[in-house]
């Protein structure tokens, strides 16, 4: 019934920060997932007989290796499997489960906010025991083994039914099928005034959320339709497709684009939201006003206590480095610390861990906090749900108001998307070769007061992430920060992040792209970013 399959290695199964990402035909390579799934348990110690949560964002081959994961995870010695019905399990949702039932870990499949479909994108990665991203530790030692690998074991057995929650068995090992959404919805009710919200909503506030045919579509249909009393359609595309109906599920400005348009027309709902791929990342939209990422970390931040969850306060926030220093005053105005990280969720979990921090966030779109070890799209949401109940003000009222009291980072994020790899590692090499000449060199009225190659120290383990983004920094403040990102599967992408502090109250409502000029071109002239990419402009700005 277990039988031990002889394999080989593959040369190219190396974990990013979150997780292996390849196009689905590389996946469907014979043996290629095993391999991969084998390489995790023969980096494990100490689980036989433990829980394992396997859950997915419904792309496309989420099921086959599901199916898959189920009889290797029996052949391997886990005694209990917890599996979302049909498959789907969101990410902060999988990490709530693998928290709630105490898992000794999880396998998440998702590629996050690519596209997906029979020739898109497919991941897998792996969450520890506190629910969170496998540190680099982990993921090293999973591509140690996936480079030596020469055989997967798996329990020779019939698939087992996705779609009827309940008990089964799998080569002696007890596989239960779990609502997917219950146990978050619960979490979800714990931390926040569902009855304020209700209030919120039957006195006629209008709520849009977009799921973008991804697997935020179920949580979103039953918490804010079905539980907090939004209209029937509010929820826009919620059912999960294995291609997301064709479209890119990253809640950007571009790929939300009808949903920008509706909240900047003359019939917009109160408050518009949206989610991506696998659920941890979200897009905040006010009547007439985008809040940017950043913004909305500082503005989350600022008013958490509002929410049961949070009443007490924050013990801290952390944010990675690229994202603006707009949370840096809230937390200087609170008290509390303040910790700048990398990229990349896991660097937020030992903080949370800790105790050290209570809400964190990228500006990339994600944002959490310490009630799992990812980043949450539908808690950012309910959270702003949450302030907007109790403030009774409008998003564009909340802004201006938080700005007036902090003052404005103008901020945007620049992408190249798919640039060719050599190109883009090249203009990070020249980048890093001019920092000794960069400083007290001026460009127009900026005058460029250092340049480094950001590196992370963390206070919990002592350990050291080096060369994590360049940085340029301008005196008065301002800022551009240039590094690869690793969440594609194609080429590479160059990440831009410009930024100006703006304290002047009367200076708050202009257009953000025009603050940023000088910056943008300043930020061209020192990278040779046209010249190196071959690019007349970014592929999206956000």
């Amino acid at each position: 019934m277990i039988k031990t399959v002889p394999t080989t290695p593959y040369g190219d199964q190396k974990p990013g920060t979150s997780g292996l990402r390849k196009k689905v035909p590389v996946f469907q390579q014979a043996n290629y997932a095993e391999n991969f799934i084998q390489a995790i348990f023969d980096s494990l110690e100490d689980f036989a007989g433990k829980t394992l949560v396997i859950g997915g964002d419904g792309r496309f081959y989420n099921r086959e290796v599901i199916q898959i994961a189920i009889k290797m995870a029996a052949a391997n010695g886990f005694g209990r499997v917890l599996v979302g019905r049909g498959g789907i399990l969101s990410t902060p949702a999988a990490s709530n489960v693998i928290r709630k039932y105490k898992a000794f870990g999880g396998i998440v499949l998702s590629a996050s906010h690519n596209p997906g479909g029979p020739t898109e994108d497919f991941g897998i990665k792996y969450n520890i025991g506190n629910g969170g991203p496998a540190p680099e530790k982990v993921t090293d030692a999973i591509f140690a083994r996936t480079k030596s690998i020469d055989a997967y074991r798996i329990a020779d057995v019939a698939d087992i039914n996705l779609d009827a929650e309940g008990t089964q068995d799998v080569a002696g090992m007890t596989v239960t099928v779990i609502d997917p959404v219950a146990d978050y919805a619960e979490l979800m009710a714990e931390l926040f005034d569902f009855d304020a919200i209700r209030a919120l909503i039957s006195g006629g506030f209008t709520v849009t959320f977009d799921a973008m045919s991804a697997v935020t579509g179920p949580y979103a249909k039953e918490i804010l339709e079905n539980r907090l009393g939004a209209a029937k359609g509010s929820v826009l595309n919620f059912v999960p497709l294995p291609d997301f109906g064709g479209h890119h599920p990253d809640p950007n400005l571009v790929h939300a684009k009808e949903l920008y348009e509706t909240m900047m027309g003359p019939d917009a709902p109160d408050f518009g939201a949206a989610s991506d791929g696998d659920g941890d990342r979200n897009l905040i939209i006010g009547k007439g006003i985008f809040v940017t990422p950043s913004d909305s970390l500082a503005m989350l931040a600022a008013n958490a206590h509002l929410a049961p969850g949070y009443a007490k306060g924050l013990a801290g926030i952390a944010r990675s480095m690229p994202t603006s220093g707009a949370a840096d005053r809230v937390a200087e105005k609170l008290g509390i610390g303040l910790y700048e990280t990398p990229t990349g969720w896991k660097f937020f979990g030992n903080l949370l861990d800790a105790g050290l921090a209570t809400i964190c966030g990228e500006e990339s779109a994600g944002t959490g906090s310490n009630h799992v070890r990812e980043k949450d799209g539908l808690w950012a949401v309910l959270l702003w749900l949450n302030i907007l109940a109790v403030r009774r003000e409008s998003v564009i009222d909340i802004a201006r108001q938080h700005w007036t009291t902090y003052g404005r980072n103008y901020y945007s994020r620049h992408d190249y998307e798919e640039v060719d790899s050599e190109a883009a590692n090249g203009l990070m090499t020249a980048l890093r070769d001019q920092f000794g000449t960069l400083p007290g060199k001026s460009f127009g009225a900026l005058t460029v007061e250092t340049a480094d190659d950001f590196s992370y120290h963390d206070p919990v383990d002592g350990s050291v992430s080096n060369n994590q983004g360049v940085r340029i920094l301008f005196e008065g403040g301002s800022r551009v920060v240039f590094r690869l990102s690793g969440t594609g599967t194609s080429g590479a992408t160059l990440r831009v992040y410009i930024e100006r502090f703006e304290p002047d109250t009367a200076r708050h409502d202009l257009d953000t792209q025009a603050v940023l000029a000088d910056l943008i071109a300043v930020a061209d002239e020192i990278a040779g970013i046209r010249a190196r990419t071959g690019r007349d402009e970014p592929s999206v700005i956000t």
